[in-house]
């Protein structure tokens, strides 16, 4: 998936760039001042590549495509801080009316956000917050209530009793941790036994070698649980390879259409918790703000478990 870190997943976690003086600026249509038209909003993303930032990018121009007094310039910083540090400065000196950021790095893009909302420029910050509190919103999951969810849901579905494999997110993520913390404390009964956990490393070590691991260190294995929906079909599609996919309830974290929601569809996964990319939620709050209104300092997307 630090306040996203955690402002806080989840996530994290976004338009083709050509050289400019030092930096890099996309082939788009280049920013136009404040004064000559409708509102421009800069937005950076973190990276453009992989499901769960191609659907931030998406939700994202699928809500302002219902505002059309307002005009989208996007960069993608390709996941290089150095570059979207030098997009914010871009976006200040061509004066945009507001500014949506997903950061690389907290540390990295705090000074560059800061120096809008220090020039009067309203900043929603994405997925987690910089450090201290120069921006105007940040609008981020809540990893506890996603690893409740998918808690509460596989006790719904255990009824008290049974073997659980968890593969854990990345060592030292804010957000994985928080998952696995919230996760754990819906299944302290003593029925529940996790018999096999192991921490995501791609590409050297994914949701196939963690689940091959459990396969050949445990008999049986009642519940699978993942930090992300592709571990979990990965873990899946192991399991019945070697014929143990039988009896075991695969859950996953995203719920991305191509992704959670199509494997629950597809009776691979029993449930997958969403993550929201809070994009639509951006475009919401940049239409008020741009409108005189005012926008509270945190906002959390709501989640939901998705199952047949």
């Amino acid at each position: 998936m630090r306040y996203v870190v955690s402002c806080l997943v989840a996530l994290a976690w976004l338009a083709v760039l050509s050289p400019g003086v030092g930096c890099r600026r996309s082939a788009e249509t280049p920013i136009q001042p404040k004064e000559a038209g409708p509102p421009t909003i800069g937005v950076s993303l973190a990276d453009i590549q992989g499901p769960l930032r191609t659907q931030l990018k998406a939700d994202i121009e699928a809500a302002a495509a219902k505002h059309p007094n307002l005009r989208l310039v996007i960069r993608d910083a390709g996941g290089d801080a150095a570059l979207q540090q030098r997009n914010l400065d871009e976006f200040l000196a061509d004066r945009v009316g507001l500014v949506i950021v997903a950061p690389i790095d907290a540390q990295a893009l705090t000074e560059p956000v800061a120096k809008l909302f220090d020039a009067g420029v309203p900043v929603i910050v994405l997925n987690r917050a910089v450090i201290g509190d120069k921006y105007t919103c940040c609008i981020a999951p809540d990893w506890k209530r996603i690893g409740e969810a998918a808690g509460k849901w596989l006790a719904g579905k255990l009824d008290g009793k049974g073997k659980i494999v968890e593969i854990k997110g990345p060592v030292d993520s804010t957000p994985a941790d928080q998952l696995h913390d919230a996760f754990r404390e819906q299944l302290r009964d003593p029925g529940y036994r996790f018999v096999f956990e192991g921490f995501l490393d791609p590409p050297r070590v994914d949701g196939a070698k963690l689940m091959a691991a459990a396969i050949a260190d445990v008999d049986q294995i009642d519940a699978v649980f993942a930090f992300d929906d592709a571990a979990a079909r990965a873990a899946y599609e192991t399991a019945e390879a070697a014929g143990r996919e039988k009896g075991t309830l695969f859950v996953g974290v995203g719920g991305l259409p191509d992704q959670g929601a199509k494997y629950v569809k597809e009776g691979v996964l029993g449930a997958s918790v969403l993550v929201p990319t809070g994009g639509a939620e951006a475009i919401e709050t940049a239409a008020k703000i741009l409108g005189g209104g005012k926008a509270p300092k945190k906002i959390v997307p709501p989640t939901r478990v998705l199952a047949e």
